[in-house]
């Protein structure tokens, strides 16, 4: 096969798979630099969380519209995405508990009760559709609201740039000086679950937190810099997404998955080949031989 019948002609001769390509580019750009500030945060597992806090919502949009609409869909999720944020922040400075085990705590919850809801009036396929996403479904609709997404994401990241990093490695000193840091910390929660929903039609609830935590989890392997980091994981999750669907193409499987696998391969040889990797950790430097 050719260089243009392997990469090229899946694009030129099908449009589904072309919004999917610009869908998965959007993301990337979008999610990348999101999941690096979890990361660096160290709230990784919170991210995930969010991801499957949004499902309730979701699954009341899906119902009200009758089918899988991605702006009442995401409407639904972010206003319960938010909803499990304000929640879990009002339980851990008002409790004993700390603001993961509250995460915890309602993501589960609010799992539970969205596949309850959609099991309850809607069919297996649309429970398959709500977990696992339909990237090459994605219509203009959806398309313009997740490029709509990605660019405010950016747009917003520009502006508060300096506060969020500050408020990411001293929240104390950031409480401190400007007494805003809840602000950053609350408008960076707001910029997760705004993300996550850009993802739920592509990647599902499942999975859509995947475009956000290998990419950065990569970038860190890779980079020392912030910057650096923030451009190798949007560049890897725009990537991943192209290959996902070219594999899925080819071999016929569901491409969601194999964007995320695709991912997760990169994150598996960046693990051994890395300059934070195992193989320069463990085999001794070349100024020490000899």
């Amino acid at each position: 096969m050719s260089f243009f019948s392997l990469f090229i002609a899946p694009f030129a001769d099908y449009g589904f798979m072309r919004r999917a390509l610009v869908a998965s580019v959007a993301l990337g750009l979008g999610s990348g630099p999101v999941g690096v500030l979890l990361m660096l945060r160290r709230m990784s597992l919170v991210g995930d969380a969010m991801s499957h806090a949004v499902l309730p919502g979701a699954a009341i949009g899906f119902l009200i519209a009758g089918g899988l609409s991605l702006p009442a869909m995401g409407l639904g999720g972010l206003i319960a995405g938010l909803s499990v944020a304000l929640l879990s922040g009002l339980v851990s400075r008002t409790t004993a508990l700390r603001e993961d085990a509250s995460f915890a705590s309602f993501y589960l919850t609010s799992l539970a009760l969205g596949v309850l809801i959609v099991s309850l009036r809607g069919s297996n396929i649309d429970l398959l559709h709500v977990l696992f996403g339909t990237i090459l479904a994605i219509d203009a609709t959806a398309l313009y609201l997740v490029g709509s997404i990605a660019s405010f994401t950016l747009i917003t990241l520009a502006i508060v740039y300096r506060p969020l990093v500050a408020e990411c490695f001293d929240p104390g000193f950031m409480r401190s000086v400007s007494g805003m840091g809840s602000f950053y910390h609350l408008l960076f929660l707001f910029l997760v679950v705004l993300n996550l929903v850009a993802g739920f039609q592509a990647l599902g609830t499942l999975m859509s937190v995947g475009m956000m935590m290998l990419p950065a989890a990569v970038a860190q392997l890779w980079a020392r810099s912030l910057p650096a980091m923030i451009a190798i994981a949007a560049s890897m999750a725009a990537f991943s997404g192209f290959v996902g669907l070219i594999i899925s193409y080819h071999l016929g499987f569901a491409s969601g998955p194999t964007i995320i696998l695709t991912s997760g391969f990169i994150y598996g040889l960046s693990l051994l080949l890395g300059p934070e990797g195992a193989v320069r950790r463990y085999l001794p430097s070349l100024h020490l031989t000899g």
